[in-house]
């Protein structure tokens, strides 16, 4: 529900009970009345008075924030996005001795789960710090990773490098940046969500390109150097100008909230990232690898993973755009379904540079989903303060999923013939299993609505007919827990109806 509705109900709730009592020559009630009653009856579970206080201005400096949460997506997740390059290189060439293809699929598996588990720290630092100190602390480590990784000589130096430190940088930009656009944006907050999101692949496209580039003519040590200084200077610039709105909205910056555990919607939204992110891992960093083993070469892998970059750069506020507009659920059901098929149908039978490029940038359209939306679903399902919290459980779950992801992904390698085809029907399986994550969540999620709806019309009605005080008494509030579970057990009746979401 929208807050604009929100606040019209309110305002035409308080009216029609001071009508009330005027009529039968009783004392107006006090303007919270109407106020704690709609607060209240609005969920079984009342949600936070923050919601209702605070609304955002939906535009304004906040498209400047917008474009910097960008430019820290660009060249921290386009680094991530590119290390598919940095796996075929050391796929192809023996430069760390006793270095298997596991470890390297381990390594890239780690930039993205240690992003993961430092999330309840980054909240800590965020509500302690503040979010550009935060995001300074996040600038500081990855440009060391990178400075680290060029003097790399065995591979335990590049698990601490380019994994361990890396992952950690990654995880303060992403996670230190994540609330800052829902802060400013109400009905346009998933095209905002969109576009800043596409940063990632925009850098992907920018790093994958340059990155092949200057491997093959200057190296691995040179290459991390002229990397790290290229984030440095653009994060840098980015982070002095964004600004957060913590000290209007107040959101819940809790290291590990385990009240949002007990919420059935919360372990569908767990579902959809782990899932989602076991088929994208696969899809992602196995791309420029597969490209060679149907005879392509390593500038063509390249070219291959730009284009589902490129398609990711672009289609990302076109995904936002229509998360606003058919629902946020409901998109999110449908791009991640579209993607698993795409994957079975398409991928496995890409044979031909042609053909590959063709899949990547069908694929790049819907693939990075949960990442584009994760963030406006959380603001509508568990609420905007909620967010971090939110958001900190599910990053946390998605842990070992993203660790080994990769690393699933060669083990499922065959030896001979089509070595990845049971890599190609494993990411396309996670895929539409995410999905269905989504389906559940929608049914849950209308007939939560209507259940709502229906409570709080009957509430109204009753206590405008019999002029009593609207503050709900303490039985009303008994049936909360007998309404959660009636709502689970509807939820699948609900899957299909025609609702936006």
């Amino acid at each position: 529900m929208r807050l604009d509705r929100r606040n019209i109900r309110l305002s035409e709730l308080q009216s029609a009970n001071d009508d009330s009592r005027r009529s039968s020559t009783q004392p107006a009630a006090e303007p919270s009345s109407a106020a704690s009653f709609a607060t209240q009856s609005d969920s079984e579970t009342p949600p936070n008075a923050k919601d209702l206080e605070y609304v955002p201005p939906d535009g304004g400096y906040g498209w400047v924030c917008v474009l910097c949460v960008f430019l820290v997506n660009t060249h921290a997740w386009g680094l991530n996005f590119a290390y598919g390059v940095f796996l075929d290189y050391f796929l192809a060439e023996n430069l760390y001795p006793g270095a298997t293809a596991l470890d390297y699929a381990l390594i890239g598996g780690l930039s993205v789960s240690m992003s993961l588990v430092v999330t309840p720290v980054i909240n800590i630092s965020t509500r302690k710090f503040g979010t550009r100190a935060t995001l300074t602390i996040g600038l500081v480590l990855m440009t060391m990773s990178l400075i680290g990784a060029s003097f790399a000589r065995k591979t335990w130096h590049l698990y601490l490098s380019q994994g361990v430190c890396f992952g950690w940088g990654l995880g303060f930009l992403y996670v230190g940046s994540a609330n800052i656009i829902p802060q400013w944006f109400s009905t346009k907050r998933s095209l905002a969500n969109g576009i800043a999101a596409s940063g990632a692949g925009f850098g992907g496209l920018i790093y994958s390109l340059s990155s092949s580039a200057l491997l093959q003519k200057a190296g691995p040590p040179t290459t991390f150097r002229v990397l790290a200084i290229c984030q440095f200077v653009a994060q840098g610039i980015a982070i002095a100008l964004m600004k957060s709105r913590n000290e209007k909205q107040q959101p819940n910056h809790d290291a590990f909230n385990y009240r949002l555990l007990g919420r059935f919607e919360v372990w569908l939204l767990v579902g959809w990232g782990c899932l989602s992110e076991l088929g994208y891992t696969v899809l992602l960093f196995s791309l420029p690898n597969y490209a060679r083993s149907v005879g392509l070469t390593a500038h063509q892998g390249s070219i291959v993973v730009s284009l589902l970059n490129l398609s990711l750069f672009l289609a990302r506020p076109m995904v936002g755009y229509t998360s606003d507009t058919l629902g946020r659920i409901n998109n999110a059901f449908l791009t991640t379904g579209v993607c698993g098929i795409i994957c079975l149908v398409i991928w496995i039978f890409a044979k031909s540079f042609g053909l590959l490029c063709f899949f990547a940038l069908l694929a790049g359209t819907v693939c990075g989903t949960f990442w584009a939306t994760v963030a406006p679903v959380i603001a509508d399902v568990a609420g905007l303060s909620e967010v971090p919290s939110t958001l900190s459980i599910i990053l946390v779950c998605m842990v070992l999923p993203t660790t080994f992801a990769e690393a699933i992904g060669l083990a499922l390698r065959r030896p001979n013939g089509d070595i990845y085809l049971d890599a190609q029907v494993f990411a396309g399986c996670m895929f539409l299993a995410a999905s269905l994550c989504n389906l559940l969540l929608r049914g849950w999620q209308i007939g939560k609505a209507k259940a709502e709806t229906s409570e709080k019309r009957e509430r109204e009605c009753e206590d405008i007919e019999d002029g009593v005080d609207t503050h709900v008494q303490p039985q009303s509030l008994a049936t909360g827990n007998d309404n959660r579970a009636e709502r689970v057990g509807v939820a699948v009746k609900r899957l299909f109806e025609l609702e936006r979401v």
